[in-house]
């Protein structure tokens, strides 16, 4: 009878702990791999994405590398932002991820993936969605948000309801070897054929002489260095 107790017991107790580290190694929600779609977009609605160094990596920064799939599974545009801790970016889908895309044609509706990794390099050059040497690292929490429009019984929009938007965190998700090779290469082909179209300007601010730091919305140097917008220097 005892013995049949202590069996029933340790069985608890190694359930407990089983249970426990799933529990640890899945809680953690600023994971290196995060994914959310976006619907609706229009010349009225738009999706922003709000994306944060919680410093889970101490003092280091990390590249948070965005890859924008259209809803037909193609690769539109990527880029990468280099984010210092406690720094907020803000991105909007429809005139950062979108507006400098790939192909022409429009982007209503698709996925957006994010991956941080690990500075290579110093300055904004450390960073490059199109390469598969930066080690993806925890610390980076996203949010985003999206526009619902009520639809009509002919499947039309009612014109009287415009729509609401929600905000939710983006998903945790699991990074295969494979799906990592092809952000990594597909982004590769776009900067080597696209003739600079496909990467979001306003997240690489190398790619142009001047561009704007979406956190604060203000004119910087395309040198990291010199740009004294939010999350310019370590906090």
């Amino acid at each position: 009878m005892y013995l049949k107790i202590r069996l029933a017991l340790a069985a608890l107790a190694l359930s407990t702990v089983a249970v426990g580290q799933v529990s640890y190694n899945n809680a953690p929600s600023d994971g290196p791999f995060q994914v959310r779609y976006f619907a609706n977009l229009g010349p009225l609605h738009d999706s922003l994405i709000d994306f944060a160094n919680t410093g889970a990596n101490g003092t280091a920064d990390i590249c948070v590398n965005t890859y924008t799939f259209a809803a037909d599974e193609q690769l539109v545009s990527c880029c990468s932002c280099r984010v210092t801790r406690n720094a907020l970016w803000s991105l909007s889908v429809r005139n950062d991820l979108l507006s400098n895309t790939l192909t022409l044609g429009s982007v209503t509706s698709g996925l957006v993936k994010l991956l941080a990794t690990a500075p290579t390099a110093a300055g904004q050059a450390g960073c490059d969605p199109a390469s598969a040497t930066g080690l993806p690292v925890q610390g980076m929490a996203a949010w985003g948000t999206s526009i619902h429009i009520a639809l009509r019984a002919n499947g039309n929009p009612d014109p009287f309801f415009p729509g609401f938007g929600t905000e939710t965190p983006f998903t945790n998700s699991s990074l295969s070897a494979q799906e990592q090779a092809i952000m990594t290469s597909y982004c590769g082909f776009i900067k080597l054929t696209g003739s600079g179209f496909g990467i979001c300007r306003s997240c690489d601010l190398a790619a142009s002489a001047v561009g704007i730091n979406p956190a604060t919305q203000t004119t910087v140097n395309n040198s990291p260095e010199q740009n004294t917008g939010l999350g310019a220097a370590k906090q």
